[in-house]
């Protein structure tokens, strides 16, 4: 049987990883709206399907993420999908809150049109209160 017939069991060592080890994962609502793209190691994907809760990889921090960890802002994952190629996954979650750290629902909040970026929707929170640091981390680079 061929990997795109019928079922096989679950191996993340059977999924095609890219060099760093990640796999692209795009996160779509229950409606179908894609709200973000982010990147799973296999730690993040295991983590996910064992708790039903988004957790991904951060490429700039090297280091795991579980989405609304610091917003409240969560993903239930009702489902995981793999692509024909075995190296892209697709999230179907019931958001709570906004998807997008800077205060939208969707990361994709924007349409190019006409040679112009425009914002098409309003942010459903305020990015710089639900993110703001505490005194301690504001203060936690200076040098005594």
């Amino acid at each position: 049987m061929k990997a795109n017939e019928g079922d096989m069991p679950l191996g993340l060592d059977g999924l095609k990883w890219d060099d760093a080890g990640l796999i692209p994962a795009v996160v779509q609502d229950t409606r179908g709206e894609v709200l973000m793209v982010a990147y799973m190691n296999r730690e993040a994907l295991a983590e996910t399907l064992e708790t039903g809760f988004a957790t991904f990889y951060s490429r700039s921090r090297q280091t795991m993420w579980r989405k609304g960890e610091s917003s409240g802002h969560r993903q239930q994952v009702l489902e995981v999908r793999i692509d024909c190629d075995l190296d892209c996954l697709v999230l179907k979650v019931e958001q709570t809150g906004g998807a997008c750290h800077t205060g939208y629902y969707s990361c994709f909040y924007r349409v190019i049109k006409d040679g112009q970026i425009t914002v098409t929707e309003a942010p459903i929170f305020d990015a710089d209160a639900v993110y703001k640091k505490t005194p301690a981390e504001e203060h936690s680079d200076d040098v005594s």
